[in-house]
């Protein structure tokens, strides 16, 4: 959908635009920081912005620090069924940093126990000022969002120490709190970033661009990454009907998209596929995999999916070469894609397994790592092998 639309050549871009000329140093207006839909912007990115500004001349700003995000719908969350705490469930807008991820960690230093919030990427640590979390006396829940993203962590929950990835919230602000640090750390004072609802004119002064669509893609399809998918679906979206509403409405573009072009129903509550109200029968899936134009393209995105023995173990020389994009939920689990036998033989195939009424049966506290979840899932996998050792068998010749 995207590709069809936006092209292989497509770029996503991340500004920073002035209101007004630069006079000894000193931007005379606004400074905005306006994000494009990028899914991939992290923090080193921003801190090349940060120093192509220092190189412009700038050292100051006599206006505000503007932040506009509204380029694409700003969604809450992908998924309001999902853990409120989970990263792979972050919210959406036109700017996003980390995949819109907070790194939370804490230690005990000196018997106390330490917390801090930053936005680490590979070659930067700076300290996050627009999302805290508070340690509260209790066992559970383990987390609990208070809004504008605050959050509350058990004591009971904390063990020794550790780190993970909250989601935020407020993803415009997140990157404008990132960006004002690492402008500090170039020279360049800003006020505290606020929210724009309109985009303000002016000149750019700094443009990031992203990788070129395929290589997102491919690190999508890799790392199952949620928010990639979305961004990715609906600026697509925007780009074909101009404007993009809410995520269902732009998924609802998209499966029209689908019966058109390619002829092949589906009915997708979103673009990534973690709402279970998403549907497409495996033989529509099997149907879209082998269309001509969907075979030109896709298998260079997939990854490679390994052959496994009885014993689990990857089986380097297998004859089979399988690339295919796995889906899980709980108590649920696909794998889809091609299967290149040694006769020369390319098959498309879909595998769809669940157990419904134990995924319905779950608690909203039961659905991070579910009691049997990891049990069933390897079982759905040693399945998924045995279809493909036998369709391999069966039809290559």
């Amino acid at each position: 959908y995207a590709l069809r639309t936006l092209g292989s050549e497509h770029r996503f871009q991340t500004r920073l635009l002035a209101t007004g000329a630069i006079r000894d140093g000193t931007i005379q207006g606004d400074l905005i920081l306006s994000g494009g839909g990028d899914p991939t912007l992290n923090t080193d990115d921003l801190a090349a912005m940060a120093a192509q500004l220092k190189s412009a001349g700038v050292r100051r700003v006599s206006g505000r620090f503007l932040v506009y995000g509204g380029g694409l719908p700003e969604i809450f969350q992908i998924d309001k069924t999902q853990p409120e705490h989970v990263g792979y469930n972050p919210a959406l807008s036109g700017l996003n940093l980390n995949f819109n991820r907070v790194h939370f960690e804490w230690k005990r230093v000196s018997g106390a126990w330490v917390v801090s919030m930053d936005a680490r990427s590979k070659n930067r640590v700076p300290k996050v000022n627009s999302a805290s979390v508070r340690i509260v006396r209790r066992e559970a829940p383990v987390y609990t969002y208070e809004g504008a993203d605050s959050w509350t962590v058990a004591l009971g929950a904390l063990g020794n120490g550790g780190s993970r990835w909250l989601p935020v919230r407020r993803p415009a602000l997140y990157a404008g709190d990132v960006f004002r640090t690492l402008a500090k750390g170039q020279g360049i004072a800003l006020s505290a970033p606020s929210l724009a609802k309109s985009l303000p004119k002016g000149q750019t002064l700094v443009r990031h661009q992203s990788a070129k669509l395929p290589v997102i893609l491919r690190a999508m399809l890799k790392f199952s990454t949620n928010l990639t998918a979305e961004l990715v679906g609906m600026a697509a979206t925007q780009a074909r009907t101009g404007q993009v509403r809410s995520l269902a409405a732009s998924a609802k573009a998209m499966n029209r998209w689908a019966v058109s072009a390619l002829q092949v129903p589906m009915a997708m509550a979103d673009h990534s596929g973690l709402s279970d109200k998403s549907r497409i029968s495996p033989n529509a899936m099997v149907a879209l995999l082998s269309r001509k134009e969907v075979r030109a393209v896709l298998p260079a995105l997939l990854k490679s999916h390994a052959m496994r023995g009885a014993d689990n173990k990857v089986q380097k020389n297998h004859p089979l070469k399988v690339q295919a994009k796995t889906g899980t939920l709980n108590f649920v689990s696909s794998l889809a894609g091609y299967i290149d036998g040694p006769g020369g033989t390319t098959l498309s195939f879909a595998i769809f397994s669940g157990d419904i009424p134990r995924r319905s049966a779950l608690k909203v506290s039961e659905r991070e790592r579910p009691t049997g979840g990891r049990s069933w899932s390897r079982r759905s996998r040693r399945l998924q092998q045995e279809l493909i050792q036998n369709w391999g068998k069966l039809y290559s010749g």
